[in-house]
């Protein structure tokens, strides 16, 4: 009888330890509990270890906050015509004071006048105008990936980067510890041997012991000189080249930008690298006087579990509620929270023109269960799903009216709302929203229109499937 009181006075408290540290998620705590119930001594392992909250937030926040200021400094020092000036934006913003004034408070995130955009659809358009800026450096290379392979392309990038390292361009590497857990010591030494600096974001066993493996860096950016950036959904390896035999051709959207937005990609870079390395790499020159004329609106959002605001998010579920005729989505992985699932059906609902587009080849089979779960309702509320047929769709872009676009690294789930270091731009030129919506159109006649009549004819064991994996659906 002691022994199995005890196991129940375990039992209970690792119970309360979950509802206590959840008690802001529920879904969250409802979907641990699961896997508790499950397995009752493995699964508090798995949330001890996976789910630690951020405690974390106020632990990095302090770690990184000198340094954080250092760097804001020299950035604000230098971006003098960066201006929040609402006589500067464009009438479709203007005109949804609600969306633009969320928007503007943003901490961390003005929206910059001086800008120009192009869009990169997929990957061999944005590996060719990576390499490209990246022949042109003369002061430093600044790459931050989720995942870089040691294949074809992974190589021909390490190789650029070791020949400028040997020109006296400075070049520092970024990449999460998860994302490229394939990646040999050869890849990374042969790149430190020749003076390429780098930095590993979370290395899994350290941060397993530390509690923070769920914690990843899933940005892809890339400054060359302080004056050319890039950002959106493109790691580096072949497969993003189809060389995935499974997927096929892969379809994806990247940014290139010039002028003040540049600056905050940098700000990004160099306050990810201090909190990697350690090193403060706070220095005028990383924010050079540009002469870019063209007054393109962009605004660049991260979020991360070290910020208080969840700002992508905020960004997503605004745009949506506030949209007055469209909102268009491409997203490969659909995991939404409460507030984007009323926001999608009240937007419907209202007579908003709702599509999305999802994969209809997953590279996740679990994540792919999950994201139909959420599919009927949404349907019988009027939101319209695509899946993309021609190979594997990982754009992460959503177009609300021709107000605004965002593009970026931010899957329209859980885990990057919550758990993982994201970045966005968000655009209000027509030109570049009306550049995006011509892929979106492209990305529809290449996709199946899903019927709530077909859909609701899956039998009773798929049904299931979609419950245990809407079930476990926070924790991915």
């Amino acid at each position: 009888m002691f022994w199995l009181a005890l196991i129940c006075v375990l039992f209970i408290f690792q119970i309360l330890t979950i509802l206590l540290s959840e008690f802001r998620s529920p879904s969250k705590a409802v979907a641990w509990l699961s896997i508790l119930f499950i397995f009752p001594v493995i699964g508090f392992l798995m949330y001890y270890f996976l789910a630690k909250g951020y405690t974390q937030r106020r632990k990095v926040r302090r770690k990184n906050g000198k340094i954080m200021k250092e760097i804001r400094r020299d950035l604000l020092r230098q971006t003098t015509r960066i201006k929040q000036s609402e006589g500067s934006a464009a009438p479709s913003i203007l005109d949804n004071h609600r969306l633009f004034g969320l928007l503007r408070n943003l901490p961390g995130s003005p929206v910059t006048k001086y800008n120009e955009t192009k869009v990169l659809t997929n990957a061999e358009a944005t590996y060719k105008a990576m390499l490209e800026a990246m022949e042109q450096a003369e002061d430093h290379i600044h790459l931050e990936v989720y995942t870089i392979r040691d294949d074809a392309i992974g190589r021909k990038f390490q190789n650029l980067m070791i020949r400028k390292a040997g020109e006296g361009v400075k070049v520092r590497l970024l990449y999460d510890g998860v994302g490229s857990y394939e990646l040999p010591d050869s890849y990374v030494r042969k790149l430190r041997e020749a003076g390429v600096e780098t930095g590993c974001f979370l290395p899994p066993f350290i941060a397993l012991f530390d509690k923070r493996l769920n914690y990843r860096n899933h940005r892809k950016t890339m400054v060359v000189d302080g004056a050319i950036g890039f950002l959106g959904g493109l790691n580096i390896g072949d497969e993003y080249l189809g060389g995935n035999k499974k997927l096929g051709f892969w379809r994806d959207t990247h940014l290139m930008l010039r002028g003040d937005s540049v600056f905050y990609l940098q700000n990004t870079f160099l306050t990810d690298w201090s909190f990697v390395t350690g090193k403060n790499l706070s220095d005028p020159r990383f924010y050079p006087e540009h002469d870019c004329d063209s007054q393109e609106l962009v605004q660049i959002v991260t979020s991360g579990p070290d910020e208080h605001w969840d700002s992508i998010l905020e960004v997503y579920f605004a745009s949506i509620s506030t949209a007055k005729n469209r909102v268009y989505i491409a997203t490969p992985y659909f995991i939404p929270d409460p507030s984007i699932m009323m926001a999608l059906k009240t937007a419907a609902i209202s007579g908003v023109d709702v599509r999305i587009i999802l994969p209809g080849v997953p590279d996740t089979r679990i994540v792919h269960l999950a994201s139909l779960s959420y599919l009927e309702e949404l349907m019988q509320a009027g939101v319209r799903f695509y899946q993309y047929q021609r190979g594997f769709i990982h754009a992460k872009v959503l177009i609300a009216d021709h107000t605004l676009a965002t593009v970026g690294t931010a899957n329209l789930d859980m885990r990057s709302f919550y758990s993982n270091f994201e970045l966005n731009a968000v655009m209000f030129n027509k030109s570049v929203i009306n550049r995006l919506e011509r892929d979106f159109v492209q990305d529809l006649k290449d996709s199946k229109e899903l019927t709530l009549a077909n859909f609701e004819k899956r039998s009773r064991l798929q049904r299931g499937k979609e419950v245990v994996a809407r079930l476990l659906s926070p924790l991915f």
